[in-house]
């Protein structure tokens, strides 16, 4: 089958760039210009380039529906990508399942064929590795920014610590009293299962696995305590 995908982001943009209308026309012509006969074109209303194309409500319907050796034609590359990684891996899928693609800005041939395919993948590999680093760089710029400011960085809040709304991590107290207490039974030479079955006795549905992996954070936070105060 021949299928076609326009898309516009904003009803501005449809009245005052290329419209659905223009775009639909030109990739029904190309497919003309190979040979070829449009069987479908899926027009996508009013969503951002920003999403990737699985994530498009006639983006993820034409990757449902496309079948192995298919032809898709687009007005532009950025119709149909903006993100390298989604248009990297979603070409790579085509080129898996011998769908060609075209986008008319791109000349008459196929991106996952051969001649300008060889530059155009170069070029979003690089691209793509560029968004991969950056997108680690502000994962990690954002856990810094939150360990600093005492935020959680997720899952299950640590034994003694209560997670607030603003994502921070805030003293339980009674949970605080027992670590106190289990400190000073470890270093009175209490085994864990004892100490473990001293916690539940009083409340605390924790093993003897789960009492050393408390101890062991809060001697990391007493060491990095001091650790602060030296400096």
């Amino acid at each position: 089958m021949v299928r076609g995908y326009v898309r516009v982001s904003t009803t501005r943009q449809a009245e005052e760039g290329e419209s659905l209308e223009t775009q639909e026309h030109k990739v029904r012509s190309q497919a003309g210009v190979l040979g070829l006969t449009m069987d479908k074109v899926y027009i996508e209303r009013g969503v951002s380039g920003s999403k990737p194309l699985r994530e498009r409500p006639e983006g993820v319907r034409m990757l449902t529906e496309i079948e192995d050796g298919d032809v898709v034609i687009a007005t532009r590359l950025d119709r149909m990508f903006r993100s390298a990684l989604d248009a990297l891996a979603t070409l790579e899928e085509f080129k898996r399942c011998k769908v060609k693609l075209y986008f008319l800005d791109l000349g008459n041939d196929p991106v996952t064929g051969n001649g300008i395919s060889k530059l155009v993948f170069n070029i979003l590999t690089a691209v793509a590795e560029a968004e991969r680093d950056r997108i680690r760089e502000r994962v990690t710029e954002v856990k810094a920014d939150q360990k600093r400011r005492g935020r959680f960085l997720g899952g299950r809040a640590p034994f003694g610590w209560t997670v607030a709304e603003g994502g921070e991590l805030v003293r339980n107290e009674q949970q605080q009293a027992a670590i106190v207490k289990m400190r000073k039974l470890a270093d009175g030479g209490k085994s864990l299962r004892t100490i473990a079955s001293e916690m539940q006795s009083e409340g605390f549905t924790l093993s003897h696995v789960g009492v050393k992996e408390v101890l062991k954070a809060d001697t990391m936070r007493s060491l990095q305590r001091k650790i602060r105060s030296a400096s």
